[in-house]
């Protein structure tokens, strides 16, 4: 742990001293041009000469700057979150965010005081361009696709009724703040007040789902939680930037709202449809990687980077896109590459999505450390508390609307962890940096950074202990068994059977003709011919697999601190004596086999045998079927008897010895006749060659068949 931390200081101090080469501007500082270089001052300007001799040891570290402190940066963020697995008790007080945004404040606040000036800050490209794309890419393409479709239409609720909702109450309700502050709010006007309610109500993915996946709640309330804040960032964006395209109008009209309204439409609709092309066609390029499976994870990679720049070149959602193009592909894609690929791409996308999240919490840190802050309390305490308002009763009004039409019902206390799990993060710090210049900027991006570090701190530490309050139902650790998967697609039929005899379109439905449609159409188109499976069972049988494999891979480690003191000699001695004695109970212990033609118990069967062993197949028993046991009694039985008696086989799998073998052997052809009590004398006349080979087969197989006399009636 102290090594961990001190391998994270030097590389702080060769940051440090890589930005310290810098001038506040980024230009270059002269005294860093290589030695082997000479310089002509004569007219005031830099000029480079001829060397004016042979260096053995030089330096150019602008050339390689850009990545050299690209990668210091990401190997900081990665020892960072290395330390913060490694810190005893701390991950279970204080989320992964939290501390990553200290270490970020920490590194900002050396920054700014070794070099006197604003450390680096995210820009909003970087972060649109760069470190969003993975992040949303591994929550679509591991997107629990039964969960969320299931709830669409609650998700769709939340996240656009109820962002509309946020945006409004939020940005109409400082206009009010700011008319009654005429001394220093008096020149923010409504639309700029609209302008940073659509920004400071964007719910981050990021945020959401560093806290919501260590808390292991339930599935529900999980993929509410989880799809309101995926689907909230696509419309806040689409707001902001409808806002800002009203700012720059001379004057809105009644016109320019409509048309708005309808630009918002297109908008996710476009970065739905984008997604979807992109998606079939990943799927079928897949199809064709059999001769070179080493590349078939990077079409994964590229066609879902590529949906989401189209989008945004067309003005379009990239975050609908890629989320969209990870959904389609998954299963063809999955489907046609081998499982080493498989393996690849899920351990690539969480790698690549953690790196990211680690650096945006870094820099969301060390961009707070600047000089343009601007402080206003009525405003700062006033949307920070509007914030938490609006958002109850959103989630509140909308929750009893949307109960009425759910089966299973959104409780209390989940709308309750809806409502304070709504945490901000980077997406609204990189979208307020994007304002038009005008005189409140510094304040918006002051009242950001407060509700962003409020949000992440306080609800952040204080959500884990709620739960757990509350009682709020948490996630099944174990996963699904092939018999629940089977017996859940079972009812699903049933019920799309009964939607379709009374008429009902329902979800059910139109689930069961979609799989219809992907079974005859899709899947036949996109997967490989040797890759399709011959039984649904089968399909359902690998997803388990491939489920288990990264459940059990994700598995959280354990700490060896956390159990119990190692067992005593004598402990260990008592345990070994117990077992001991209760496998020779077990082994003395005999249960006699079921017949369906006995009614009580059998008294006379010896409970004192040898263990169990294996059953035999069919063509074994099949061929001890002519080895019978029986008594005789003094006297014999006479043919009438026999006939009135029944005789039934009763099957009982134990060892025995050769000595109590007798074989039914008597002459079809010839009359009855009493058979000798002596059973050697008995083998010796009665017993074929043939017959005795069969008797020594059974008796190393220890099988014997037992035929008891019934009672008579």
């Amino acid at each position: 742990m102290a090594a961990l931390w001190t391998l994270s200081l030097l590389l702080s101090a060769s940051l440090l001293g890589c930005l310290a080469m810098t001038s506040p501007d980024g230009s270059p500082l002269p005294h860093n041009l290589p030695p082997s270089l000479g310089t002509n001052i004569s007219d005031g300007s830099l000029s480079v000469d001829l060397p004016m001799a042979l260096r053995v040891f030089s330096m150019d570290y602008h050339h390689i700057q850009a990545p050299f402190e690209i990668v210091l940066w990401i190997m900081l963020a990665s020892l960072a979150k290395l330390g913060f697995h490694w810190s005893g008790r701390v991950p279970a007080v204080v989320p992964e965010s939290c501390v990553l945004i200290m270490v970020g404040l920490l590194v900002g606040g050396v920054i700014y005081g070794v070099r006197h000036s604003a450390p680096p800050t995210l820009s909003a490209d970087a972060f649109f361009l760069f470190l969003l794309p993975p992040i949303v890419l591994d929550a679509g393409y591991f997107l629990p696709g039964r969960l969320f479709f299931e709830n669409l239409g609650t998700i769709l609720w939340y996240a656009v009724l109820g962002t509309l909702w946020n945006v409004l109450g939020i940005g109409l309700s400082l206009y009010g703040v700011c008319l009654l502050a005429q001394s220093s709010l008096g020149d923010v006007s409504l639309l700029h007040c609209l302008l940073f309610g659509s920004l400071i109500a964007a719910v981050d993915p990021v945020a959401v789902l560093s806290v919501f996946q260590e808390m292991q709640v339930n599935e529900q309330l999980h993929i509410l939680v989880f799809g309101e804040s995926l689907l909230n960032d696509a419309v806040t964006v689409v707001l902001y930037k409808l806002f800002e395209s009203f700012l720059r109008l001379p004057s809105v009209s009644g016109l320019d709202v409509l048309l708005g309204g309808c630009r918002v439409v297109v908008v996710g609709i476009g970065g739905l449809c984008v997604g979807l092309f992109f998606g079939l066609l990943a799927a079928l390029t897949s199809r064709f990687t059999s001769r070179a499976q080493v590349i078939a994870p990077l079409f994964v990679f590229l066609y879902s980077y590529l949906s989401y720049l189209t989008s945004e070149m067309l003005h379009f959602s990239g975050i609908m896109a890629i989320v969209t193009c990870a959904a389609t592909m998954k299963q063809y894609v999955e489907a046609n590459v081998s499982e080493r690929s498989n393996t690849s791409i899920q351990y690539f996308l969480k790698m690549w999505s953690s790196v990211s999240e680690t650096l945006i919490f870094i820099f969301l840190g060390v961009s707070t450390i600047q000089d343009i802050h601007m402080w206003s309390w009525p405003f700062v305490c006033s949307t920070l508390l509007l914030c938490l308002i609006w958002r109850a009763t959103g989630v509140l009004l909308l929750t009893a609307f949307v109960n009425k039409l759910r089966r299973n019902a959104v409780t209390f206390r989940d709308q309750f962890i809806i409502a304070y799990g709504g945490l901000r993060g980077a997406i609204c710090f990189s979208l307020v940096f994007l304002i038009d210049d005008f005189p409140k900027k510094r304040l918006f991006i002051t009242t950001t950074i407060v509700v962003i570090l409020f949000t992440v701190f306080v609800q952040g530490m204080t959500i884990k202990p709620l739960v757990e309050l509350l009682y709020v139902k948490r996630k099944k650790r174990a996963l699904p068994t092939l018999s629940e998967e089977i017996h859940s697609r079972l009812i699903d039929h049933l019920v799309a059977g009964i939607e379709d005899v009374v008429g009902y379109w329902g979800q059910h439905y139109w689930k069961d003709k979609f799989e219809q449609f992907n079974k005859k159409y899709l899947r036949r188109f996109l997967i490989r011919n040797d890759r399709q499976a011959s039984s649904s069972i089968l399909r359902v049988y690998q997803e388990l697999e491939r489920r288990e494999q990264r459940g059990v891979e994700e598995e959280a480690p354990v700490d060896p601190r956390s159990q119990g003191r190692p067992l005593l000699p004598e402990e260990m001695e008592s345990i070994r004596r117990i077992l001991s004695r209760n496998l020779q109970n077990f082994n003395n212990k005999q249960t006699p086999a079921y017949s369906r033609h006995t009614l009580h118990q059998d008294t006379s069967v010896d409970r004192t045998r040898k263990p169990l062993y294996r059953h035999q197949s069919l063509g074994e028993r099949y061929s001890y079927n002519t080895i019978t046991h029986f008594q005789v009694h003094d006297g014999g039985l006479s043919e009438p008897q026999r006939v009135r008696t029944g005789l039934s086989r009763s099957h009982t799998v134990c060892s025995i010895s050769p000595r109590s073998t007798l074989l039914d052997s008597s002459d079809s052809a010839g009359p009855a006749q009493t058979r000798s009590t002596d059973p050697k004398a008995a083998r010796e006349d009665l017993v074929s060659p043939k017959h005795k080979e069969t008797v020594e087969r059974a008796a190393r197989k220890h099988l014997s068949f037992v035929l008891e006399n019934e009672k008579q009636q």
